[in-house]
């Protein structure tokens, strides 16, 4: 059951697809108070209540203990103090014995989210619009809350089959020797890979819809070579564009008038990577459909996927917030400075990139009215991956095209997927990133994964090893890292073997995760999960915070600690552990419901199975295009027949049928055992 129940004039975020007609009267769980133009939600919460949601956001998968803000910002260097990332996902969900529910604020300005950092046994939610939507979510279990949130906002985007192979990507590719040299190292060395990213150093002068004619003579041409190698070039989009006479894309934007305006009606200008910038209102449609357009000359050169960023928008200062810089210097430029104005003074350039005041500086046109661009701040990445996919499937209609962003609202998750964001080469993120994916699933968003190794700072062996191993499970498989840092491509490395031996693995898997993956989506389910999810009885479980489910049966629970040769696992119920070295050397395990402290040398990793589920391992490849699908060996502890719906297609068609695309195998304790396990079925299968 879903009820609506608004607030003020709420402005259009194009999140919910689901009409839902509001209702009167008090909202349910929630008292209600206002302060100014603030609308105040507060509740109270049981000690052992446990709260999800709010998909992109730091700390645990369980939200509760600290302060979070719905803000899209660009935070290079954040921690786990940080109060917002590059998403606002404005779902959570309330759990314990006594109670179940969801709320969903459909409001893309400023939400501040008090779980239990003033008050412990209390939660308060402001909307500092004061206009909304609130939704109140009942189902009976944690599953089907999941499923209507989905039906409110609509399926998950579908990327094409080849978005799930290893991509490779650092800012800092400038040429076509560069990415030949790079893909070549990974070719020879057997090392499976799908893709190369482009990061801005391919533009000329960090120009969108450009690309240096000397570093790449023929784009086009070196595009298809590589694609006869079953490789891809994804090139990285900005949301500015440069204020440059002459440049088409500025020329043909003024002229359609698509930028967005300050309040006297002139162009907004910050500058970005390429300098002075506007930037295109994507809250309109036309401005939308003008963007979508600009991508068809890279389109026209075979590109097949993209990476949107710099779209919270990034603002690196205005010249607005230089002069007020400058100004507030003036003011103590003949005074005495002592140790609170020598902080005033920093703090006065510090603060120039991404200013509230320049977020102030600029309007949106929504119908025939003006919108001052904080009050609908978290929208604008969602315009921007909204404006390319439309701009994708005008292009071309009988294809899905690789889409990823960095800024995002629920909604977007319907046309692109999110990376999370430029981390760092620490342990810490990497445990960070774990617990981000099953909260970003639950908001919609399932084509979704970190920069492997961590794009600031200088990676180290073990950590990219254990990032890669984590990495063999989500979606998105990139590895990226950041001008200036340690190249950390696998090849770079004294044990690049064990590197490749590990990516070797997610390409055994990839028919069966590309599987799960499509079956999650199509039936608006998630591929990755809180443990909570599957045994909402088991307080340990619902308690585990370094362990995930993945698919129907999988749960992963990767090694989190530098030198760590092992950890401790917990399992609600019997599995089948797989520890993997490589595609072609892995043990099989049975192991029993309870706790257990495992071995897991640095180049080893484990996968858990649920019993009488079903694991499919092909024979692994170099790259997604040239794996066989149809021969599988099957790995399963099982003490009944067992079925498992397999889901294949071409890996491009844009609408997908989930019932034409299964094909069921049947397994049963009898099958022929290829090993003395009791109760392990090892069986080549042919399908």
């Amino acid at each position: 059951m879903i009820r609506k129940y608004t607030f003020g004039t709420p402005l259009p975020t194009g999140a919910v697809v689901q009409p839902v007609p509001a209702e009167s009267g008090d909202v349910p769980f929630f008292s209600l108070s206002r302060e100014e133009k603030k609308i105040i939600f507060t509740i109270s919460m049981a000690p052992d209540e446990v709260l999800f949601g709010l998909g992109e956001s730091v700390r645990g998968m369980n939200k509760r203990g600290f302060f979070y803000r719905s803000w899209n910002s660009d935070v290079f260097n954040h921690t786990e103090s940080t109060e917002s990332l590059y998403g606002s996902h404005n779902l959570l969900v309330f759990f314990s014995p006594s109670r179940l529910f969801g709320v969903y604020l459909d409001d893309p300005g400023t939400v501040t989210w008090d779980l239990g950092y003033t008050r412990s046994d209390t939660a308060v939610i402001t909307s500092e619009n004061g206009d909304l939507d609130l939704y109140i979510i009942e189902e009976e279990s944690l599953t089907a809350l999941a499923r209507a949130f989905r039906q409110l906002t609509g399926r998950s985007y579908l990327p094409p089959r080849w978005a799930f192979g290893y991509i490779q990507s650092r800012w800092g590719y400038a040429s076509e020797a560069e990415i030949r040299t790079v893909t070549s190292e990974h070719r020879k060395r057997h090392i499976p890979l799908d893709g190369v990213c482009m990061d801005i150093d391919y533009m000329v002068d960090f120009r969108n819809f450009t690309w240096k004619p000397d570093a790449f003579p023929d784009l086009k041409a070196f595009s298809e070579a590589l694609k006869k190698d079953h490789l891809r070039l994804i090139p990285i989009i900005d949301a500015g564009i440069p204020v440059a006479p002459g440049f088409p894309p500025y020329e043909s934007g003024r002229e359609a008038d698509v930028f967005c305006k300050k309040e006297d009606g002139s162009d907004f200008v910050a500058a970005v990577w390429p300098g002075r910038c506007v930037f295109p209102d994507f809250l309109r449609e036309d401005a939308r459909t003008w963007f979508g357009d600009q991508y068809r000359p890279l389109l026209e050169a075979g590109i097949e996927g993209f990476w949107n960023d710099m779209n919270e928008p990034a603002l690196f200062y205005s010249d607005e917030g230089v002069a007020d810089a400058f100004s507030r210097v003036e003011e103590l430029r003949n005074g005495e400075t002592d140790y609170e104005s020598m902080w005033w003074l920093k703090d006065a350039f510090n603060g120039i990139a991404n200013n509230m005041d320049d977020y102030r500086r600029f309007y949106h046109r929504i119908g025939n009215t003006s919108v001052r661009h904080d009050r609908v701040h978290n929208l604008y990445g969602a315009g921007m991956t909204r404006a390319t996919a439309e701009g994708f499937r005008r292009y071309d209609p009988s294809k899905r095209f690789l889409l990823f962003s960095r800024s995002s609202f629920i909604g977007a998750h319907r046309n692109g997927g999110i990376w999370q964001g430029d981390n760092f080469s620490w342990w810490s993120h990497l445990k960070m990133a774990l617990q981000m994916l099953p909260n970003l699933n639950l908001c919609g968003f399932l084509y979704t994964g970190c920069d492997l190794g961590g794009f600031g700072c200088n990676v180290t062996e073990d950590l990219l090893e254990r990032f890669l191993q984590l990495g063999v499970f989500t979606p998105l498989m990139r590895n990226h890292s950041a001008l200036h840092t340690r190249e950390q491509e696998i090849y770079r490395f004294s044990s690049w073997e064990m590197m490749r031996d590990t990516v070797t693995v997610r390409y055994a898997l990839l028919p069966f995760l590309y599987s799960e993956f499509m079956k999650a989506a199509l039936t608006d389910g998630m591929y990755f999960r809180p443990l909570a999810f599957d045994y909402p009885d088991d307080p340990r479980a619902v308690r585990t915070e370094d362990q995930v489910m993945l698919g129907e049966g999988c749960m992963i629970a990767p090694v989190l600690e530098q030198n760590a040769t092992g950890r401790y696992v917990y399992l609600p119920e019997d599995m089948l552990m797989v520890r993997f070295r490589s595609a072609a050397d892995y043990d099989v395990i049975p192991m029993d419901q309870g706790d257990h402290r495992i071995d897991i040398a640095l180049n080893e990793f484990p996968l858990f199975v649920k019993k009488n589920h079903p694991l499919l391992l092909c024979g692994g490849g170099e790259s997604s295009e040239t794996l066989d699908d149809r021969h599988f060996t099957v790995l399963c502890r099982m003490d009944r027949e067992v079925a498992y719906d397999l889901y294949r297609d071409d890996g491009t068609a844009p609408d997908p049928d989930l019932a034409r695309g299964l094909t069921r195998m049947t397994l049963s304790p009898g099958l022929a055992q290829a090993s003395s396990i009791p109760g392990v079925a090892i069986s080549d299968i042919l399908l």
